[in-house]
C-alpha cells in the first residue's frame, strides 16, 4: 500500500472512530490483527458486538466506498469475527457487521460519512 493510500485509510479510520462514539458506540478495539487479517474497529452497540469495516475514498468516480466490499471481503470479515469471538471467549454473543463509508473532498476533508448498520 502506498503512503497516500495508507494516510487516507488512517484518516478515514480516525474520522469513523469519532463518528461512531458520537453515535453511541463503545469502541472495544481498533486494528485487531490475527493470522487471518485485520478488523478495522470492534465496538459494542445495542447489546451487540459490532465488527466495523471502514472504507475511505477521495472520489466517487469509481463507485462509493462501501461498494468496494465484495463477497470475498465479507467472507474474510466473517472468519475474522469468528476468530475474535473465540479468542475473547465471546462465542455466542450477538454480533453484526457495520460499514462506515467516508468520502473525502479534493482538499482531503470529509465530504460525507455514512454508517450502514447490518451491512451484510
Amino acid at each position: 500500500m502506498n503512503c497516500g493510500r495508507r494516510q487516507k485509510g488512517w484518516q478515514g479510520e480516525e474520522v469513523a472512530a469519532t463518528f461512531l462514539k458520537e453515535q453511541g458506540y463503545h469502541l472495544r478495539e481498533r486494528n485487531f490483527r490475527c493470522p487471518l487479517g485485520e478488523i478495522d474497529i470492534v465496538a459494542e452497540e445495542g447489546g451487540e458486538i459490532v465488527f466495523i469495516e471502514v472504507r475511505t475514498r477521495s472520489s466517487s468516480a469509481f463507485g462509493l466506498p462501501q461498494e468496494s466490499i465484495d463477497f470475498r471481503k465479507q467472507n474474510r470479515l466473517r472468519r475474522l469475527a469468528s476468530f475474535y469471538l473465540k479468542q475473547r471467549k465471546l462465542h455466542g454473543q450477538p454480533c453484526r457487521f457495520d460499514v462506515v463509508a467516508v468520502l473525502l473532498n479534493g482538499q482531503g476533508r470529509v465530504a460525507r460519512i455514512e454508517l450502514i448498520r447490518g451491512a451484510f
